[in-house]
């Protein structure tokens, strides 16, 4: 948690979270179940719960080892946006076989930085400098683990 910067977003809406079930055999292809319990790095809250990730957004093509994630920040000025792409795109990047190209991006129009963090986001090179630096990926991290929600 970023306990001592102030929250832009301070009273989230708040979306129920959907129940841990098994997955059918669609789903199965669907990476959802990897990135859901992602932590806030701001609220004690996932971004399914923020639904800043929804199941729409996610697409798999296994055939063409694709990945894409449209993930949609709660406000169009959020400064966490490229720490909560980051991780999700760690979190597949851990997750998925090497095989898979992994695009995450803002969901378009959603926020007013969405051209300068979609770039961050598809640089090999500054993904690989991000995760180079302990104390951010030390978030990513936090953002990663497990908790009980």
């Amino acid at each position: 948690m970023v306990g001592w910067v102030q929250m832009e977003n301070a009273n989230p809406v708040i979306f129920q979270r959907c129940r841990d079930r098994p997955l059918t055999a669609s789903e199965e292809d669907e990476d959802l179940h990897l990135i859901r319990s992602i932590n806030d790095p701001e609220h004690p809250l996932s971004l399914e719960e923020l639904n800043v990730v929804e199941q729409v957004r996610v697409k798999v093509n296994d055939a063409e080892s694709t990945v894409g994630v449209e993930f949609t920040p709660t406000i169009p000025h959020c400064s966490m946006a490229t720490l909560i792409g980051l991780s999700i795109k760690v979190k597949l990047l851990r997750s998925l076989p090497d095989r898979f190209k992994i695009d995450v991006h803002i969901t378009p129009g959603t926020h007013a930085s969405e051209e300068a963090v979609n770039k961050q986001l598809a640089d090999k090179e500054r993904v690989a400098a991000a995760l180079e630096n302990s104390s951010l990926l030390e978030v990513v991290n936090q953002c990663l683990s497990s908790r009980n929600i």
